[in-house]
């Protein structure tokens, strides 16, 4: 019961924006993710369809530059 109660709270609570806080903390982990991107070796960059290049240019993106999946 208590599940299917917070599913129901689930739609709204998705809708709500971070606050700046929120906000920074994905920026930064959205960062992380590029560095650790571009230290990929090349196999690995390979198998995800990546060339070192395309690594290294999503890498240097600014922070705020960030996918409209990521914003709220």
């Amino acid at each position: 019961m208590a599940a299917r109660a917070l599913s129901l709270f689930r739609p709204a609570l998705a809708r709500t924006r971070p606050g700046f806080f929120g906000t920074l903390f994905q920026r930064m982990l959205l960062q992380r993710q590029r560095q650790r991107l571009a230290e990929l070796p090349d196999h690995l960059l390979k198998d995800v369809g990546l060339t070192r290049e395309t690594a290294a240019r999503e890498a240097n993106r600014p922070a705020w530059d960030a996918p409209a999946h990521f914003r709220h």
